[in-house]
């Protein structure tokens, strides 16, 4: 015998369907996401593949909160880029940074970042890259280094997220986000920051900042 479907329930099958197909093509984005690597990835010297395997963990941000990392609440967007003594920030962001003051002193460690950079999409935060970062009281008159490269600075603090009169040094490496200019270039402009949100903080206009 054959069944008659009214066109109303027609209609309510074929919503359920783009409904259920949307939402499995979210998820399957948002777990191709998680995997995206740098283009170099498979070009990692040792001792960074080491430090981005340990940090995977990290991809969820609750991990980092339990682990003593809080978060500055500020997306930081250098739209226009700018120079802060001798550092140069390209046009780009960094994104949001979560900072753990336990991981802060005089040694840097490779498993150990001061601060993980997250990048919002939509209602999720991505991690995007770690930050090593030393106060110049720490470093003892001279530059630290790590992975092979001298730490930028010393520079201001960065307001709002920190006081200016921290001066430090500090590293970005974009382990989970293709950086045009680089790996280890501080802004990035495949990061994006929302334009219109109240926590995105535009810095800097390309000239220098105040010291």
């Amino acid at each position: 015998m054959r069944t008659f479907r009214s066109p109303r329930a027609l209609s309510c099958s074929r919503i359920a369907l783009v409904v259920t197909t949307a939402v499995l093509f979210a998820a399957t984005a948002d777990v191709a996401h998680a995997q995206m690597t740098p283009k170099d990835a498979k070009a990692l010297s040792p001792d960074l593949a080491a430090a981005r395997a340990g940090l995977e963990k990290y991809q969820d941000p609750f991990a980092a909160v339990r682990d003593g990392f809080f978060s500055t609440i500020a997306c930081i967007d250098f739209p226009k880029g700018a120079t802060d003594g001798p550092v140069v920030y390209p046009p780009g962001a960094m994104g949001v940074h979560l900072l753990n003051p336990a991981n802060i002193g005089p040694k840097l460690d490779p498993a150990k970042p001061q601060v993980l950079i997250y990048e919002p999409q939509g209602d999720k935060l991505k991690l995007v890259a770690a930050e090593w970062f030393m106060p110049v009281e720490a470093a003892g008159g001279t530059a630290p280094s790590i992975f092979g490269q001298t730490l930028a600075g010393p520079m201001n603090g960065h307001e709002p997220i920190m006081p200016p009169t921290l001066r430090h040094y500090d590293l970005h490496v974009w382990f989970w986000k293709n950086n045009p200019r680089g790996m280890f270039t501080s802004t990035n402009a495949a990061v994006k920051c929302p334009k219109m949100a109240a926590y995105t903080v535009r810095v800097g206009d390309m000239h220098n900042m105040k010291h």
